[in-house]
């Protein structure tokens, strides 16, 4: 084998690499235009087109990241904690930290603030996704085993608690989950930020004591 070959050879998986984050680069930018384009307009009145010009690429390229139902869920995803599949909260940073924490004022101080961000950054697609839900059986079934999901990281987190000794133990443990799901909903913080003009500071802070009060003794 020649020395240029070895050197071509070489070269393939470089270039192979370059390739991937070049790809990779592409899609976290339509991703991206895609979840602000939700927030901002709703499902219906974002086109592939107009994702494709906020995020500077073709329309060909955006179609190549998966019809539309698809970026929506990618944008959910991606906007909440930066990955898509992962089943459980505890194996992420933010989970890990959560573990980390040996008092149960401290870990619902530090879980209040999370959930309060992910809310920043996901309520308004979460409005988005019912809206499309009702027209699209995709949506309307991701709608439905999302609601399952985020219920079963809360019942994740509840049992850290109680495995502690931090929870209370007069009310049954599926009620306190299903109490957790409904006071830290997006819809919650909407109603409250949005429609009452809290500001995201005063919900924060009303989102730890009312689950505070629910959840511990």
């Amino acid at each position: 084998m020649s020395p240029k070959s070895i050197s071509r050879g070489a070269s393939r998986p470089y270039r192979s690499a370059l390739r991937q984050q070049q790809a990779d680069a592409t899609r976290s930018r339509v991703v991206a235009s895609a979840a602000k384009l939700f927030a901002a307009d709703g499902y219906a009145r974002t086109t592939l087109a107009k994702i494709a010009a906020d995020a500077g690429v073709s329309a060909e390229t955006v179609q190549g990241q998966g019809p539309k139902a698809a970026l929506l869920i990618a944008a959910i995803e991606y906007a909440a904690f930066g990955v898509s599949g992962e089943e459980n909260l505890l194996n992420l940073d933010v989970g890990r930290q959560f573990l980390a924490i040996d008092d149960p004022a401290q870990a619902l101080d530090f879980l209040s603030a999370a959930q309060t961000e992910v809310h920043q950054r996901c309520a308004e697609l979460g409005l988005a996704l019912i809206g499309a839900a009702t027209a699209d059986p995709e949506l309307d079934r991701y709608q439905n085993d999302l609601t399952a999901s985020v219920t079963s990281q809360i019942r994740r987190v509840l049992e850290v608690f109680r495995d502690r000794g931090w929870l209370r133990d007069d009310v049954p443990f599926d009620e306190l989950v299903e109490t957790a799901a409904v006071l830290g909903g997006f819809e919650v913080f909407l109603r409250v930020t949005r429609g009452d003009g809290w500001s995201v500071d005063a919900y924060r802070a009303w989102n730890r004591r009312v689950i505070g009060e629910a959840l511990l003794p």
